[in-house]
């Protein structure tokens, strides 16, 4: 078995199946929770654009849908909808089909699919071909499963149709159908030529739970084979005849342009080729990725100062301040009533900060332009944008366009962009061979497209046995919706993934108001969905909140949340079943706490339990985590495991240490030793307890980095009495006096200090 990704080498035949036909911008709105209905999307059966698209993969004997290939010789290929970026999406994909159609993981051959809105639109994502908001799962569970089926039940049809037996007695099993009672068998191969050519079924039935034979194994992954020896390809891998490689660097301050270049000393390195220039950047071709970064480092450039000059990060914030008081605020959540006169009123402020997004494998995409035509290899999040764009740019048909996806290094919501692909296609255009630019990792995060600033008002009023019974979060913020795709907002200017999980709490709270205040960034500062998105910052506030409130009332955190939570429901089994595992209540040395948040982001529920030690100095010490998740249906628990124990761990990441900020319109980090991710010594032992369920499933990608900060947070109040509004960690801030003292005099004397 193996995970085939087109590249340099590809079939002719199969090339043009890759083109977009008329796929343009038409994708719609990112779905969250309280948007609407989804718009219809990919289907189970035959439509219009699989003939076109079997014809380009060489007509097939059998294509029942845009999902499932068999091949005269019986050998099953199947297109994956979505792309693999370390989720584990090409596993679970194949398990739903497989599951259906009678075959093994063993059996199959996984392909990307091509852009084509049309075939593999996501239907939780407004019909368009995207992969993110944790929708592949949920939003592919039936389709998927009934595509398997509708190719198994015609080719069990031609097999009984040759046998002249009832279909009813045949069975499949390992691409094998059988005729029990005369114990007769034909391959998959044998009948696909006549199952081709027969009528889809009206209706399939799909299996239940109990004769599940894949989903819910804890099966391995379909595409680690060839990652572990050396053969999957990536973007930043592909090779092509006569490419030539550029490195790039863009203006620094985010509204900057270009003004000056002195090449004479880049022209003089052996092998630098070419120096091609944008409005805002430039690039320095070579033979090899090397020769063209040491042609970079010795241009001089003159940079011109634009409107962001003067731009900092506290400014944002004193900004966004302004705006959550004097600005307009959009109703998420209306109360029901008036809270109750009188109360104890507590009130907190948040500061959420602005991250990147510093996926393992930088932003990158090769690309030929000739006359009327475009090549593009890369790796992408969204394909049919990436056609749009480059037809765009090229000012050529998208059916002209070519796009090869690859397997991402990492998208984590930075592969929903398409900047670095409009970038080469710029550049490609000046050269005449294929061009494969590479951000080096400076240029990665220096030039993201950030997780929004946040600014969070919160409040509450807490009546008998301190249950809050009235509840006010205001929330400011730019919007990614409003720029990504601005029809999606909602019809009052609402941003729904602006109060996920703000405006949907796991508690029974009746007088809830939840608003919105939309305060856009500057020019040049681009603000994109970083892994969890609305409920990563909303999780974080509205958990750390609650916690304060249970100090407030002079209550146990989970006791406190047990008695505002609906009894039987899935978040409470989460919470109860989290603070049996970690031994809630359980003694702890001094300067150690824990901490615990729940939720219910991404049509799942999670809760995490943290334990901390803070050294008097202030630093962290993660000494376990502990989370339990109730997705629905599993389709493979070790995917589920790994999702959890990597977002927890990418979550502790981003609350610790990450934070962008700006200074003079520039963003001021550059790599990983002032953009810090935890080290191996660092990270705690994660435990993920799964809860068994027959509910429909739920997304996982995110879930784990969206639950994590709160659960930080409030243990560290545990261990110190000190809490936290504003991210990430300032460890100052969580150190005793006595020892910052000690700290800075033994460095006064020039001693080490671990």
């Amino acid at each position: 078995m193996s995970a085939r990704c087109d590249h340099d080498g590809i079939d002719p035949g199969r090339r043009a199946v890759l083109k977009g036909a008329g796929m343009g911008l038409a994708v719609a709105f990112l779905w969250t929770a309280g948007m609407g209905p989804a718009v219809a999307g990919m289907s189970a059966r035959r439509q219009d654009a699989d003939s076109a698209a079997a014809a380009a993969d060489g007509n097939p004997p059998f294509v029942p849908n845009a999902f499932i290939r068999v091949d005269a010789d019986g050998k099953v290929r199947l297109v994956m909808p979505t792309v693999e970026m370390g989720q584990a999406i090409y596993t679970g994909i194949a398990m739903m089909l497989a599951e259906e159609l009678g075959v093994g993981l063993d059996q199959v051959t996984i392909e990307h699919s091509p852009p084509n809105d049309a075939l593999y639109g996501q239907a939780l994502l407004g019909g368009g071909q995207i992969t993110g908001g944790s929708t592949s799962t949920r939003g592919q569970w039936q389709v998927l499963r009934e595509a398997g089926a509708v190719a198994r039940e015609m080719l069990i049809a031609a097999a009984a149709a040759q046998w002249h037996v009832e279909a009813a007695a045949c069975s499949v099993a390992r691409g094998v159908i059988t005729h029990a009672p005369s114990g007769r068998t034909l391959g998959f191969g044998a009948v696909a030529n006549a199952a081709g050519k027969l009528p889809q079924p009206a209706g399939v039935k799909l299996k239940e739970r109990k004769d599940f034979t894949l989903i819910g194994k804890p099966l391995r992954r379909v595409d680690s084979p060839d990652k572990v020896n050396g053969a999957t390809l990536f973007g930043i891998d592909v090779n092509v005849p006569g490419m030539k490689f550029a490195a790039v660097r863009t203006s620094p301050e985010l509204a900057g342009t270009l003004g000056a270049v002195d090449e004479t000393a880049a022209r003089a390195i052996p092998g630098v080729l070419d120096i091609i220039k944008l409005d805002n950047a430039v690039a320095v071709v070579g033979n090899n990725y090397w020769i063209a970064s040491r042609g970079l480092e010795a241009l001089q450039i003159t940079w011109k100062p634009g409107v962001n000059a003067n731009l900092d990060t506290q400014g944002l914030i004193d900004a966004l301040k302004r705006s959550s008081q004097h600005g307009p605020a959009l109703v998420g959540r209306k109360p029901k009533g008036d809270a109750p006169a009188g109360g104890k009123r507590v009130e907190a402020e948040f500061i959420t900060p602005m991250l990147a997004h510093a996926p393992m494998e930088p932003l990158n995409a090769t690309v030929h332009v000739t006359p009327g035509k475009c090549e593009v290899w890369t790796g992408t999040q969204v394909p049919t944008r990436v056609v749009a764009e480059a037809a765009r740019l090229c000012g050529i048909p998208a059916e002209a366009v070519t796009l090869h996806n690859h397997f991402l290094g990492g998208g984590f919501g930075r592969r929903l962009e398409t900047d670095q692909v409009e970038q080469a296609v710029a550049f490609a255009k000046q050269v005449a061979y294929p061009l494969k630019v590479i951000w080096s990792r400076e240029e990665d995060i220096r030039h993201d497209r950030v997780r929004p600033l946040y600014f969070d008002r919160i409040s509450a009023t807490l009546g008998d046995g301190g249950k809050p019974v009235g509840w006010h979060h205001r929330i400011t913020s730019g919007t990614v919706l409003g720029r990504w795709l601005p029809g999606g907002m909602g019809k009052d200017g609402m941003d729904s993934d602006a109060i996920e999980s703000a405006a949907d709490l796991p508690y029974v709270m009746d007088n809830v108001l939840v608003e919105w205040v939309r305060h856009d960034m500057p020019p040049g500062l681009v603000v994109g969905w970083w892994r969890g998105v609305g409920p990563t910052h909303n999780l974080w506030v509205v958990e750390s909140f609650i916690d304060e409130l249970a100090h407030a009332a002079g209550k146990d955190p989970v006791a406190y949340r047990r008695a505002i939570m609906a009894p039987g429901s899935r978040p409470l089994g989460v919470l109860d079943l989290v603070a049996s595992k970690i031994g809630w209540g359980s003694a702890l040395p001094a300067r150690c706490g824990r901490g615990i948040a729940v939720g219910s982001p991404f049509g799942s529920h999670v809760c995490l339990a943290v334990e901390v030690e803070v050294t008097p100095q202030g630093i962290v010490k993660l000494r376990r985590a502990v989370a339990a998740i109730d997705n629905g249906i599993t389709i493979n628990p070790s995917s589920v495991k790994a999702q959890i124990e990597g977002g927890v761990l990418f979550g502790l990441s981003a609350a610790l240490y990450s934070g962008i900020t700006l200074e003079h319109g520039a963003i001021q980090q550059s790599n990983f030793h002032d953009y810090r991710n935890l080290r191996i010594n660092e990270t705690p032992l994660v435990e993920v307890h799964q809860v068994q369920s027959d509910e429909a499933p739920g997304g996982i990608g995110e879930v784990g980095t969206a639950i994590t900060a709160p659960a930080l947070a409030n243990a560290i109040f545990a261990a110190t009495g000190i809490r936290l509004h504003q991210m990430p960690v300032a460890h100052t801030s969580l150190a005793q006096p006595d020892a910052l003292k000690q700290v800075a005099d033994t460095g006064n004397r020039g001693e080490g200090v671990a």
